[in-house]
């Protein structure tokens, strides 16, 4: 004797996932928003190791925090302590790190958070691929540009002169090519001697969430 309905049920094979069925909630994202007062977006900022995309993230979480909103930032360092930890930093890892965070990115956007995702993530095709995940206006591509000669000044996790040394293998800007994106919503141009302040970063961003509706339900 078969469970009533259970005829109707369509199972799906996804990847290597086979039936398996995609259950919907009555509470979905347009409550979780209209609870928060305000919508659910993915923040992506991109650029070269040491070009301040960790320190804008902070900046930017701590002035919406200020204002009332709920945020979650994720960083790319971090999220290799646990999530992507048995990740290398191949390419093919590589695209499999920025697949996993733009999925949970999707999911804490679904949530009605502000999700700010901070890594180099540095081929367009991966970052493209986290774009189309999100309906397009809630995926906001922020390009901190700064010259790999002030990165590399900077060099604030002593990478670059591992790279220099050649004791790091493929480390983006040096000997793996970074590829800045064609046609984002922000960027944050950063010269020699001439580089925004994390506030001031911050509320470049805010300003655009402000603008695109993004901090009102």
């Amino acid at each position: 004797m078969g469970f009533t309905g259970i005829s109707k049920l369509v199972t799906s094979t996804v990847g290597k996932s086979t039936n398996i069925l995609w259950h919907d909630c009555p509470i979905g994202q347009t409550e979780r928003q209209k609870l928060m007062n305000q919508k659910g977006c993915v923040v992506w900022i991109t650029g070269l190791s040491g070009s301040g995309k960790s320190t804008l993230a902070c900046a930017l979480s701590r002035e919406l925090h200020s204002r009332g909103h709920l945020t979650y930032v994720l960083d790319g360092d971090n999220l290799r302590h646990g999530l992507n930890r048995d990740l290398s930093f191949k390419a093919e890892d590589r695209a499999e790190n920025i697949r996993r965070v733009g999925e949970v990115a999707k999911l804490f956007a679904d949530a009605g958070l502000i999700c700010i995702a901070s890594l180099i993530s540095p081929y367009r095709s991966d970052r493209s691929a986290c774009r189309n995940l999100l309906p397009k206006s809630s995926f906001i591509e922020v390009f901190l540009n700064a010259p790999i000669e002030v990165c590399e000044a900077r060099d604030p996790k002593g990478l670059y002169k591992l790279a220099r040394a050649g004791k790091i293998k493929g480390f983006t800007g040096i000997d793996d090519p970074y590829e800045p994106p064609s046609d984002c919503e922000i960027v944050i141009q950063c010269k020699i001697g001439d580089c925004p302040s994390p506030k001031s970063m911050a509320d470049q961003v805010v300003s655009y969430l402000e603008v695109n509706g993004f901090l009102h339900e």
